[in-house]
């Protein structure tokens, strides 16, 4: 059975855990426009109709971790963004917590930007934002998966499972963990008065920060430098020695195939 770690349920955070449903966040984003309230965790053993980015369909066999967090009004509109940032920590968080005396070391799990967990230079979780507006409100639905016992096989990065890389869990086990670092991480965070020190924290962590990167865009693709992200979360890069701010896309290490969007 899954339930919510301790700080969560403190914290007024909610579970509904279902065996099977089309996908966790289209489910959210119905109920919040039905006008439920924030705070709601639902999971579900089973997708049959998982989203990823861009629309792409998202493998959701048994074992995995599926599941999706409503928010209401988390934060001024133009802090929403660093939503991504906030949970991608969250998600290291409770690797660690998970892993904690294993052989996995902390510079082995990273956050890759936008939204990725890397573990070993492997996808192992990512998680993707929706929103929407209601009468008086905004909420923002947050998608998250965790490879936990099984992996795709053909992605666009190398992925891994938490049980392949010797972290022997489930999602009953991992569930609490991310849940109380989820509700941690959101309270540092404080609506985006505190996302400088998330900023720090999560390019201390960076996936290939400071190396070059192919960068895929909806309009084009390109090789240039990670050098950071600016104070909204956007990509700084830099391109042919010219600084570039990149607000949407994709990044993929040079020795790996990628899927356009052009």
């Amino acid at each position: 059975m899954v339930s919510l770690g301790e700080k969560a349920a403190q914290n007024g955070f909610r579970l509904k855990h279902v065996e099977t449903l089309g996908s966790t966040s289209s489910t959210l984003m119905k109920d919040a426009l039905a006008g439920a309230a924030g705070n709601q965790w639902l999971v579900a053993d089973e997708q049959v109709d998982g989203k990823g980015r861009r629309g792409r369909f998202w493998n959701s066999p048994k074992g995995n971790l599926y599941s999706s967090l409503l928010l209401i009004d988390p934060a001024p509109s133009d802090k929403i963004a660093q939503l991504s940032f906030v949970l991608a920590l969250a998600l290291r968080d409770a690797v660690l917590a998970v892993n904690s005396g294993g052989e996995l070391t902390p510079e082995q799990v990273e956050v890759k930007w936008p939204n990725d967990l890397m573990i070993n230079g492997k996808k192992c979780a990512g998680l993707l934002l929706e929103g929407g507006a209601l009468r008086q409100s905004r909420f923002v639905v947050i998608g998250l998966g965790v490879n936990v016992v099984s992996h795709p096989d053909k992605t666009n990065h190398p992925a891994s499972n938490l049980n392949e890389l010797g972290i022997p869990t489930s999602v009953e086990h991992f569930f609490p963990y991310l849940s109380d670092a989820i509700a941690q991480r959101l309270a540092e965070w404080e609506m985006g008065h505190g996302f400088s020190s998330i900023r720090q924290d999560w390019l201390s962590n960076a996936y290939r920060m400071g190396q070059d990167m192919r960068v895929n865009t909806s309009t084009e693709s390109f090789v240039a430098r990670l050098d950071g992200v600016d104070e909204t979360g956007n990509l700084i890069v830099d391109h042919q020695g010219r600084q570039r701010t990149i607000t949407a896309g994709e990044i993929f290490p040079l020795d790996v195939n990628f899927e356009s969007n052009i």
